[in-house]
């Protein structure tokens, strides 16, 4: 990870990739198998991978080759399960002003579009959610995902009709 030497490792260095991307292939791996605790252990496992490795990583690829030890390490724990996600609200309901029934057709809205989600095929639900969540651009995505930015396109418009015609179903 030293431009000027790379078979060295540099803990300031590392620690610094650690901080900047830590956050961003944490949900990359939650939107995969939908287990924030899962998502957390893979991160750590994929770091620590990363590290007694870091000697043989090029500068410009190690962010590549990070979610690739995080992708790797993701379809050895979940090839055989299929996940489905339950998406935790992380705001906290206070009082409202809404009306209850208004507050049902949010709750039954919401239970719809988990399930639409959670029925994505995981390269759809990833390109998708990194998008939706994390605010990345396509070019971005294709990057960490290693595909073209046109297979996001296409992944992520794919997603988006089968999320509006399961929501319409429903």
């Amino acid at each position: 990870m030293d431009k000027d030497n790379p078979g060295y490792c540099d803990e300031k260095i590392f620690s610094d990739f650690f901080l900047n991307h830590s956050k961003l292939l944490h949900n990359f791996i939650y939107y995969k198998c939908g287990n924030f605790d899962m998502a957390s252990d893979l991160v750590q496992d994929s770091f620590l991978k990363f590290w007694s490795n870091c000697s043989k990583v090029i500068p410009g690829k190690a962010k590549s080759f990070l979610f690739t030890i995080a992708n790797n390490l993701f379809l050895n724990e979940f090839s055989k399960s299929k996940v489905v996600l339950n998406f935790k609200s992380t705001l906290p309901k206070d009082v409202t002003n809404e009306s209850p029934e208004f507050l049902l057709e949010e709750k039954e809205f919401d239970a719809k579009l988990q399930k639409a989600i959670a029925n994505l095929t995981e390269a759809q639900r990833t390109a998708f959610l990194m998008n939706r969540i994390d605010g990345k651009k396509y070019r971005e995505i294709a990057e960490i995902l290693n595909i073209s930015v046109k297979a996001v396109e296409k992944r992520i418009h794919n997603a988006l009709v089968s999320l509006r015609k399961e929501i319409e179903n429903i």
